[in-house]
């Protein structure tokens, strides 16, 4: 009685990514009421600076109100509102993208495209980028959720840029050619390639060198580059460079290939609100614009939310000191989370962005497959009492690795999480070095 897509099997719910979060709703940490709980280190969402947003909440209440210079905003905002959302928003929006990046890259306005979301911008070009049963390429590991975002409702298949830890998991030329390579085995025109910069789930940054082989790559290929950007901000390293900066060379100023990348941000991340839904996509390509517009009318942003938004980011000397406090506190979460995992003999992947770390759990596995990382993944959900996310779960080729996130809980509860994977890790690791010593 209903259709395909609607019975189909293909949204990706059934991954562990997905079935982690619903174990952890069944049986949540709780301090008081629930200690025994799983803690969730799977859901990468920014609660660090939230007493920030609070205090300028409280210091101006008008916004709340939906008043502006004592007069009421509520009709103006309560009436219909076209998809082109609120100019306030997306002139305030590129200057805290401009910020971010240290005033090193000038947006226009004119063209972004406001989404429901990242998820949102995402999806909407694949549907303006490719049609079913085309391509586009994906390094791995990858967010779980874009098996979900670019492939359910579009068609659109994902070929993978296999990725591996012998160089930190970065993007060479041959893993471009092998992956384009059986795309054309499979049949699938590649329509063109989606990177996550930072990365989702390796924390780290893209380099100079990476950058300039997906440019030679797409530019030869005649292929799309789309770059999602939503964790821009947390970059605590160094300043964040993304795509556009990298097209800014001389070289490449006038060229075809800026009308074949397209930047998706949200403010989810960075500004830690993801329940108020506000991506964006951003292109040179106006008929990507136009059409991205038509689209985003599937998924508006209520006007109360741009508008306080907007009013949030027009305060300039509340979005300066508010990343660079973003970025101090990410830092010293994620070394949080790195030392205590080093006095448990577990490593993390060198990174310098987001919101959780790749972390290298091989050594406790009992065998060095992807059943073997299942079965730890759920020793660790269901005995240690962690969410995490495992490699398999984000496409990477070589079973251990895990991705745990550290901002969205509090230091006491992080500290408890490390706890109990360093307890956990001890005991494992005798276990292990028993079987073998009585196995030999």
């Amino acid at each position: 009685m209903l259709s395909k897509k609607a019975t189909s099997d293909t949204h990706g719910q059934d991954s562990p990514y997905f079935l982690g979060w619903q174990e952890y709703e069944k049986n949540p940490y709780a301090k008081g009421t629930n200690p025994g709980g799983i803690i969730q280190m799977g859901l990468a969402e920014n609660q660090l600076c939230f007493d920030l947003l609070q205090s300028w909440l409280a210091r101006n209440p008008d916004v709340l109100e939906l008043t502006r210079n004592g007069e009421s905003q509520f009709k103006e905002l309560a009436l219909f509102q076209d998809y082109h959302g609120l100019q306030a928003l997306k002139e305030n929006l590129v200057k805290f993208m401009s910020e971010i990046r240290g005033h090193k890259v000038t947006y226009d306005p004119s063209k972004l495209v406001l989404t429901a979301g990242s998820t949102s911008g995402n999806e909407t070009l694949m549907f303006c980028l490719a049609d079913p049963g085309q391509a586009f390429l994906l390094p791995t590991p990858y967010y779980p959720g874009f098996d979900r975002d670019l492939k359910w409702r579009t068609g659109v298949e994902i070929v993978p840029i296999v990725c591996s830890s012998w160089n930190g998991f970065r993007i060479t030329r041959s893993a471009l050619e092998d992956a384009f390579l059986l795309s054309r085995k499979l049949s699938l025109e590649v329509k063109g390639i989606l990177i996550t910069n930072p990365s989702n789930p390796l924390g780290t940054t893209m380099t100079e060198t990476e950058f300039d082989l997906l440019i030679e790559f797409a530019t030869e290929k005649q292929v799309h580059i789309v770059s999602d950007e939503i964790y821009s901000g947390t970059t605590f390293a160094k300043r964040f460079s993304g795509i556009v900066q990298r097209l800014m060379r001389k070289e490449l100023e006038e060229t075809e290939i800026w009308n074949r990348v397209h930047v998706v941000y949200s403010l989810s991340k960075d500004l830690g609100v993801p329940g108020f839904r506000v991506g964006m996509i951003y292109s040179n390509n106006d008929l990507v614009v136009s059409a991205a517009t038509k689209m985003s009318s599937f998924g508006l942003i209520s006007s109360q939310t741009q508008f306080l938004l907007a009013s949030i980011l027009n305060d300039r000397i509340f979005t300066k000191r508010y990343i660079t406090e973003n970025k101090r506190r990410l830092r010293q979460r994620k070394e949080m989370l790195v030392e205590g995992l080093a006095e448990a003999g577990i490593r993390c992947l060198d990174s310098d962005a987001g919101l959780f770390c790749w972390v290298d759990m091989r050594k406790l596995m009992t065998s060095d497959t992807v059943e073997g990382e299942i079965e730890l993944w759920k020793i660790l959900v269901y005995r240690v009492g962690i969410n995490v996310s495992p490699g398999s779960s984000c496409h990477c080729v070589e079973p251990g690795w895990f991705r745990m996130c550290f901002a969205n809980m509090s230091r006491e509860t992080l500290a408890l999480g490390i706890r109990r994977i360093k307890k956990f890790a001890c005991q494992a690791q005798w276990e292990i070095r028993t079987r073998f010593l009585t196995a030999g």
